[in-house]
């Protein structure tokens, strides 16, 4: 018996394979969606993923100004973060994070779903977020996919 074809191979620097993916954002649910870029930017779809490395794909997202929220949670949600300082306690809701713009909701609620450590920091580096239907990453040729046929 050779066990060698016992062996767990793990991914590293030099063997993970990375390409370029564009997301359409419209008319999709905030959530589900970023559930599944943040897979992307894992790398769990691939069937080399290593939890230690990155070895998932650069993700362009367009259209990201005509994503959307079920319910009323544009203003019934709430965000807090804190300043460090007495009374320094700042509430903020999806909408207020939309009027600011678009990359910036869904730059938040992806980052959260990262893994909150020193990979977690690298892989939010390998989102691209635009508002419009243009990016300016055609000399990388990403591919389009569907985000609804992932997992």
């Amino acid at each position: 018996m050779d066990t060698l074809s016992y062996k767990t191979v793990s991914a590293n620097k030099a063997t993970v394979n990375k390409e370029w993916v564009v997301v359409d954002a419209e008319g999709q649910i905030l959530g589900r969606m970023c559930t599944k870029v943040a897979k992307l930017l894992r790398g769990k779809y691939k069937p080399n993923f290593t939890p230690n490395v990155d070895c998932g794909d650069n993700v362009i997202i367009i259209n990201a100004a005509k994503v959307q929220l079920t319910g009323n949670k544009w203003n019934d949600r709430v965000y807090v973060r804190y300043t460090g300082f007495p009374g320094g306690q700042r509430e903020y809701t999806p909408q207020d994070l939309m009027n600011k713009g678009a990359d910036r909701l869904i730059l938040k609620v992806v980052k959260g779903m990262l893994p909150k450590n020193r990979l977690g920091s690298k892989l939010i580096t390998n989102l691209r977020v635009f508002a419009g239907p243009e990016h300016n990453m055609q000399a990388q040729t990403p591919k389009q996919i569907d985000i609804n046929t992932l997992k």
